[in-house]
């Protein structure tokens, strides 16, 4: 949103530079011990930021700071008007289950230094919101309001006489008053909707249809997916490595794939033709292509329009090595993923590091992670990626027995149950027997659901035959995903107990829209991948 000059103030966007005097200003206006619940702090409006910039807006009188408003994007299912908490409409307060492609746009917080008020200064930025919501098509506008005086009549009224008392004129309650005048019309009352002693724990929904919306053509959102289970084999050369993989490639591009999947450790199989002794220096010798490997992989999602993840490949940072995905994407971005956590053969073969940065990517057609074999037995990574709104997780994996395919597989399914996500693995088969630590491959690619009446009986949406080289192609129903975390049987997401159970992330370059800066010869600037 541009800023927009007011008469007395101007209405722009928030920054981050302003989160220090945002969170002044909530101490500001929430000062009672009963309304600390409802205090920003600085991690809940970077949050805020990185999830929905364009809802977050302040109001600015000479370089201060007096009134803000915060909003994000939900998808609240075939009831508009149905009963929820505020915790659980803004994940706690962080937003990161903000959805795109929403189709309601819920006005979380509005507030405005005690000062001045009564000024214009909350007209202002209810206009702005709805200014957000024609620009955006947004069919609504819903916010969840204080009952401010209901504490006052709670002992001989209930909180929906005490709405329609507000809305009839008999009683005045300020923010009602507002909400009623700003043209939003009262839907009901949610109880248990969050610690306040003013409203006993109500709040009323208010809703504002937008005049100006255009229901868009709807078609089911769905991606088609592509796994390569691919085959190991001596090579003479990096061309005729390139020329495997582009063959996979032009197969998913022409059955119509929007994402096209490659094992871990794709690109050892040049160590067949590197004449190395040792795995450190073969793992070594084969980083030095990680230039030819990255711009590869790049050539072939641009040429054919697709996202391509492009399996693993080692990479030499100073003293260290990383084992990598890169992500590229159709525009000709590049995302690298290193892989965080390490197989005792990767450390003992191939002195590997983990890496300490996890990417959340957008895609033209969904907000995806990586998490490479090994990361997928680690729950935590998995529920990250989901608490920031990812829908597709893939999985490029490389194990050599059916036990270790397995505790991948395994895990994979439990990723996709308890977070509501599918899940795509690729894996390779055959054999390398002069390469060390790669002699035997075993795989079955797949394509993982949730498990609820949305998706296949058993939870598996595709899976190939074993240890045969071939490509798996899977359509996936993203707005199945929306209405199973909503309605299914069971809502994981939705029940999670934060009251008792809480995690701590410490990831270094994380977050949505943080990702490497791309050079003017479009190359990509790597970051992140290992600190001390």
């Amino acid at each position: 949103m541009k800023a927009k000059e007011y008469p007395q103030w101007q209405v722009r966007n928030a920054d981050s530079a302003d989160v220090e005097a945002l969170v002044q200003l909530n101490e500001l206006c929430y000062p009672l011990p009963g309304e600390k619940s409802a205090r920003w702090t600085a991690a809940h409006l970077e949050s805020h930021l990185q999830h929905f910039p364009e809802g977050q807006m302040v109001v600015e009188k000479d370089g201060v700071i007096i009134g803000a408003a915060s909003s994000l994007m939900v998808h609240m299912g075939k009831d508009p008007h149905r009963a929820h908490t505020w915790a659980g409409i803004t994940d706690g307060g962080f937003f990161s289950n903000h959805d795109a492609f929403g189709t309601t746009l819920y006005g979380v917080d509005l507030y405005v230094h005690p000062d001045f008020r009564g000024q214009g200064v909350a007209r202002a930025l209810y206009r702005a919101r709805r200014e957000l919501a024609r620009r955006k098509n947004i069919r609504r506008i819903l916010v969840g309001a204080r009952l401010w005086h209901y504490d006052e009549y709670a002992d001989k009224t209930s909180p929906e006489e005490y709405a329609e008392r507000v809305v009839q004129r008999e009683i005045e309650d300020p923010v009602l008053g507002t909400l009623l005048r700003e043209g939003y019309v009262l839907r009901g009352i949610l109880p248990h909707y969050s610690p306040d002693p003013r409203s006993r724990n109500f709040a009323a929904l208010f809703e504002w249809l937008n005049p100006e919306h255009e229901a868009p053509s709807r078609e089911v959102r769905k991606a088609r997916i592509s796994c390569v289970q691919y085959q190991m084999r001596k090579l003479g050369s990096f061309d005729e490595f390139a020329a495997q993989v582009k063959y996979f490639v032009e197969i998913a591009a022409e059955y119509g794939s929007d994402f096209v999947l490659l094992p871990e450790f794709l690109s050892v199989q040049l160590l067949s033709q590197t004449g190395t002794h040792t795995p450190q220096e073969g793992v070594r010798k084969l980083a030095e292509l990680t230039p030819d490997f990255r711009q590869l992989m790049k050539g072939l999602a641009v040429r054919y329009g697709i996202t391509l993840i492009s399996g693993s490949h080692p990479v030499a940072r100073e003293d260290k090595m990383f084992n990598v995905c890169f992500v590229c994407l159709p525009d000709g971005t590049v995302v690298e993923q290193p892989k965080l956590h390490i197989t005792p053969n990767e450390s003992k073969w191939w002195q590997i590091t983990g890496g300490d940065c996890l990417r959340v990517i957008e895609t033209p057609k969904a907000r995806i992670g990586i998490q490479i074999c090994y990361d997928i037995e680690f729950p935590e990574a998995s529920r990250w990626l989901a608490d920031q709104g990812v829908d597709i997780i893939f999985v490029p994996f490389c194990t050599d027995n059916r036990q270790g395919y397995l505790r991948v597989r395994y895990c994979a399914q439990a990723r996709a149950i308890e977070n509501q996500v599918y899940v795509a693995l690729a894996g390779t088969v055959g054999n390398l027997p002069d390469v060390s630590n790669m002699d035997i491959q075993y795989a079955q690619a797949a394509v993982l659901t949730p498990s609820d009446f949305a998706f296949a009986r058993d939870a598996i949406a595709a899976e190939a035959d074993y240890n045969e080289e071939t490509i798996l192609v899977c359509d996936v129903n993203l707005d199945d995903l929306y209405e199973a975390r909503e309605h299914g049987s069971v809502t994981p997401r939705l029940n999670r107990r934060t009251d008792l159970f809480t995690y701590q992330a410490k990831l270094t370059n994380s977050g949505r829209g943080n990702l490497p800066e791309v050079s003017p010869d479009g190359d990509v600037t790597p970051l992140g991948l290992g600190t001390e």
